[in-house]
């Protein structure tokens, strides 16, 4: 998109808000920190053993966040996405009070109508700085993620709940203020902050354990926590500042082994902490409470898959474009050895027969993946989706394409793979088919594949 933007925008969300947080917390906060019953308000610093619902353990994908079941605290999420809503809404007021020339905000029209007409046009794959694409958006999604993660939520959970938040707060609310919701962002987003997030998660934890420090230093070590964390470092410091706790924090995690004891699995979950925060007064009592690493949640950063590569256009040869290699990229989730979906993107600079001019060619597809063979290394698939094709980055020139085809998965290792495939569009407005071959690299983060899928 040309439309000339903030520097960078979320992190705006995080910096420029800090002067008003105080009256933002003040709005949603707790006036003590206890219940009309006497009992302290929810936190993560205590946990109590609870039932966990079987459905955990025979639905992997199964969504616990909006119904808190094995012990999470639905209360801290709630308490920390306000605090999220209110910087948000500062940032926005905030930008919409500085000169357009600044902002790239075009504060003399009507504001909702143009949030109205983002809405309706996206969305759209984006041009913008890379750096504020693929290092901004992977952070902020982080952010989002550690809210429910700190919260006891599993990793599943986090995620759904990153998704969330980068969609509906963001993509089409706030940013929808200023331009057309992003194709890229609605994915890259939410997948990239649950690998950053679980990362910055565990790495917290690892710091805590250190009682604060790295290397040797508490002000790298406080440094470090405020990075991988702002939301919940902003909350800590405003309860410390009010001597109450207003936005509840902690570092609770879930747990879950699978012991095989003959022909009966014994299934254990375990909620553990590492360093609880809450309580009445002071507002952070700080213990140190041993916690257990993660091991064998149901679903983790394994199943997010990034692949790069390249494959050769066969265009109609009514579009008057020679064909040529092309780069292509792509990022999936791999739910199952049998079920994975992805976002395809492809370039090249194709020469135009007519003119013999270049003209730049993109396309970009969501596409969902049914594999065969699965107990096997090398895995047959089919392939079908949807997606544009754009000529010249220009949007009055993209076209509607469905795609499907066949292709070959080769496993080298659970965390690397070979993949080539045989790609078909048809394009309703053009009435025209192309083809692409196309072969690429697959990384899997976390652990890989299971070893057991």
């Amino acid at each position: 998109m040309n439309r000339f933007r903030p520097i960078s925008f979320r992190w705006l969300t995080v910096w420029l808000t800090v002067s008003g947080t105080l009256i933002a917390s003040g709005v949603h906060g707790q006036t003590n920190s206890y219940t009309d019953t006497g009992q302290p308000w929810p936190t993560n610093s205590y946990w109590t053993a609870l039932q966990i619902d079987p459905a955990l353990y025979g639905t992997p994908y199964h969504i616990s966040l909006f119904k808190p079941q094995n012990g999470e605290d639905g209360a801290r999420v709630w308490s920390q996405t306000k605090s999220m809503l209110f910087y948000g809404a500062g940032v926005a007021l905030f930008l919409a009070a500085l000169p357009e020339s600044a902002t790239g905000w075009d504060t003399e029209s009507d504001i909702f109508s143009k949030w109205v007409e983002n809405v309706k046009t996206g969305p759209v794959w984006d041009h913008d700085n890379l750096t504020y694409n693929y290092i901004g958006h992977a952070y902020v999604g982080g952010v989002y993620y550690q809210v429910a993660r700190k919260s006891g939520y599993r990793q599943w959970d986090a995620f759904v709940y990153t998704t969330l938040m980068s969609t509906f707060y963001w993509e089409y609310g706030i940013e929808a203020f200023a331009e057309v919701p992003s194709i890229q962002d609605l994915v890259y987003t939410p997948l990239i902050g649950w690998v950053y997030g679980e990362w910055a998660y565990q790495t917290e934890l690892k710091v805590r354990d250190n009682n604060n420090k790295v290397a040797g230093s508490k002000i790298l070590g406080e440094t470090s926590l405020f990075f991988l964390d702002p939301i919940d470092s902003l909350g800590r410091g405003i309860n410390r500042l009010v001597g109450r706790r207003w936005i509840k924090s902690g570092y609770g995690y879930f747990s879950y082994t699978a012991v095989p004891d003959g022909e009966i699995t014994d299934h254990t979950v375990y909620l553990n902490m590492n360093f609880p925060i809450g309580g009445s007064n002071p507002p952070e009592e700080e213990r140190k409470v041993r916690h257990l690493e993660i091991q064998n949640d149901p679903v983790d950063t394994g199943i997010v898959g990034i692949s790069i590569g390249g494959g050769h256009t066969f265009l109609d040869k009514d579009r008057d474009v020679e064909d040529d290699f092309y780069t292509k990229i792509y990022l999936g989730l791999y739910f199952t050895p049998r079920f994975s979906a992805r976002l395809g993107y492809a370039w090249a600079d194709l020469m135009n027969h007519n003119t013999g001019e270049t003209v730049v060619y993109e396309n970009y597809s969501l596409d969902a993946q049914y594999y065969l063979n699965t107990k096997r290394k090398l895995r047959p698939f089919i392939t079908a989706g949807f997606g544009e094709q754009i000529w010249d980055k220009d949007l009055d020139q993209k076209t509607f394409q469905l795609n499907a085809g066949l292709g070959l998965h080769w496993k080298l290792h659970n965390k690397w793979a070979l993949q080539a495939d045989w790609i078909n569009y048809y394009s309703f407005q053009d009435d025209a088919y192309d083809q692409t071959v196309n072969a690429s690299l697959i990384y899997r983060f976390g652990g890989g594949e299971h070893a057991d899928w």
